[in-house]
This record gives structure tokens, C-alpha cells and sequence, in this order.
């Protein structure tokens, strides 16, 4: 089983049907046929149900194809990497959240590349949990996800905080009450679509203990876009991290107080595995962009709406 023969299979199974794959890969259909029969013999099981219009993967075949895209892709990162012990260039994997993650990334992407324009990046963005698992798996050389995170496995540091928020819709009752906070006890009884992350949905709960209440949770998501869509049809209120960029006008948001609560995104590495050159340029150089804003020097553009939340704020 070489790579060659798992581009194949993937190309098929992303078509699934021969002729247009074979078509994909500029080869003949035999051919590609028998590449795809010579995986079946060599892994002693049937990877596709072959119909007479299409195939269908079997549950064996989904699992080589997961795998065998994480080594395509483990393959390009390592030429990549040798690539780059010729000088500062080659391609860097980082794995990120919703949020303001994007935001941060970008303006660091942004002066990195003005002093490195020979480097390239690829950004998948998933949920905490997914992207700490392409991390800890060696698919993302970095992470810029919310706290917490295992720190016996991972090393990092905090790179900035926001206000936990409510999103709703503009005909909600809540949204139509003065100011831009609302306190949490507020929350109460309404169905509440929160973040799916494991950790997140027990500290939800114990947040809404804090003043006797328990939060009716209609649903989860992880997804920014998500929480707005699903504010904008009155659905539910959405509790999600500020993210102050990109709003409908359909949708109101209001900090949640009394009591507040803050998360913190930090930019993480694998602490068990070798960092590569490219990935610890990219951190001296994040390291260097946080002092410079401590000491007021902010070379990007920073949004007016953008909020801090007070020192001292419980995470969450």
C-alpha cells in the first residue's frame, strides 16, 4: 500500500465512480480498476459496493479513507519540511477555532509574511476538541484555540481574552432592554444553544448554579456562523464568545454579567514532538507582536467595537 495507490483511492472515493475518477487521475478505467481491486486483496477486505451506476464505501473503505487522507497529507507537510531546511520558507499547518481566533491569526499572518514572503500557510478550522486532535496526531504544527487544554501534553501561551455573550435575535423580548449587558440570571428558562466543546457544557452548567438556576440547553454548535443563524430565527439565544466582527443586523448582542465571565485563547504546540523551524519562527514572531502591543505599538488594524473584558474576570 503506497501513496500512490491511496491518491488513487481517495480520488475515487471522492467521485465514486470509476470512469470519472479515472477521467480525474488522466489514466484509463482498467487500470484504476485494478489498483482498486490489487487494495482490496492486499487489505483482505471489500472496500466499495459496487453498484451499477456508482460505488458505495463500505465501513471499512471510510476507514482507510480517513486515514489515508491524514497521510497524504502528513506526506505533503514532510516535504514541505525538508523543503524548508534550505531557508525560511515551505508551508505552516495551523489549526484554529471561531471567535476572534481568525482575527488574531490573520494579523500576525499578515507581518509574517511581509518578512518571510517565501512562506505559505494552511489554516482548517473545527472545533477545540477536533483541532487539538489534528495537533496532538502532527496534522497542525499550531493551534489557536480557547483555554483550557492539557497541559501535560501541549505548551503555549495566552494571546488574548474576550467576553462570554448572548446572541439573539432582534424580535427577542431580552433585545429590547437598554444596555449592552445582561445579567446571567436573565438566561434563565429560555433555550440556550451553547458551545459543544466537553468542557464547555459542564462549565455552562456550573456558571448557571452559581445563581440557582439550571440552563435549559436546546442544542450545541461550534460554529460562529451557527450561533448567528440560529439568533437571527428566534430559536434560541446563543451563549458564544463576543466575536464582534461580522454581525447580522438581524441579531443583538449583549455581554452577560453578574456574573461575568471571559475566555481565553492561547497558541499552542505539541510538546512531546519536535518543533520545526518554520513553527518557531511563527511563535518568536507572535511573541514579539504581544509586547509590541503592551507597549502600545499596534501595527494592524484594530476593530473600535473590540472588547476587553475587566482584569481579574473568571475564565470559563
Amino acid at each position: 500500500m503506497d501513496l500512490r495507490s491511496l491518491r488513487y483511492f481517495v480520488t475515487v472515493v471522492e467521485e465514486l465512480n470509476i470512469t470519472r475518477a479515472a477521467e480525474k487521475l488522466n489514466m484509463s478505467q482498467p487500470p484504476l480498476s485494478n489498483q482498486m481491486k490489487g487494495l482490496e486483496e492486499e487489505l483482505g477486505t471489500q472496500l466499495f459496493i459496487r453498484g451499477k451506476r456508482h460505488l458505495t464505501l463500505t465501513e471499512a473503505g471510510a476507514v482507510l479513507y480517513r486515514r489515508a487522507q491524514q497521510l497524504l497529507e502528513l506526506s505533503e507537510q514532510t516535504q514541505e519540511e525538508i523543503r524548508s531546511l534550505e531557508g525560511l520558507s515551505g508551508k505552516l499547518n495551523i489549526g484554529l477555532v471561531e471567535g476572534r481566533a481568525p482575527y488574531l491569526l490573520s494579523r500576525w499572518i499578515s507581518g509574517f509574511r511581509m518578512e518571510f514572503p517565501q512562506v505559505s500557510f494552511n489554516l482548517w478550522n473545527g472545533s477545540g476538541d477536533d483541532v487539538l486532535d489534528r495537533l496532538h496526531h502532527g496534522l497542525a504544527d499550531l493551534a489557536l484555540v480557547a483555554a483550557p487544554y492539557n497541559t501535560e501534553l501541549l505548551d503555549g501561551f495566552p494571546v488574548a481574552r474576550e467576553p462570554w455573550t448572548a446572541i439573539m435575535s432582534v424580535r427577542h423580548p431580552l433585545a429590547q432592554e437598554e444596555g449592552d449587558c445582561l445579567p446571567l440570571k436573565k438566561l434563565a428558562g429560555q433555550p440556550l444553544f451553547i458551545p459543544s466543546r466537553r468542557s464547555r457544557i459542564e462549565a455552562v452548567r456550573s456558571w448557571f448554579r452559581e445563581v440557582g438556576e439550571e440552563p435549559v440547553i436546546a442544542g450545541e454548535l461550534s460554529s460562529h456562523i451557527d450561533a448567528v443563524a440560529l439568533a437571527e430565527q428566534n430559536v434560541g439565544i446563543c451563549i458564544f464568545p463576543m466575536t464582534t466582527y461580522n454581525d447580522s443586523d438581524l441579531v443583538v448582542k449583549k455581554v452577560i454579567v453578574e456574573s461575568e465571565r471571559q475566555i481565553e485563547y492561547v497558541l499552542l504546540w505539541n510538546r512531546n514532538h519536535q518543533q520545526k523551524e518554520l513553527a518557531q519562527e511563527f511563535v518568536n514572531f507572535v511573541q514579539d507582536c504581544l509586547e509590541e502591543e503592551q507597549k502600545g505599538n499596534v501595527p494592524y488594524i484594530v476593530p473600535a467595537r473590540e472588547y476587553i473584558p475587566p482584569e481579574g474576570t473568571s475564565l470559563l
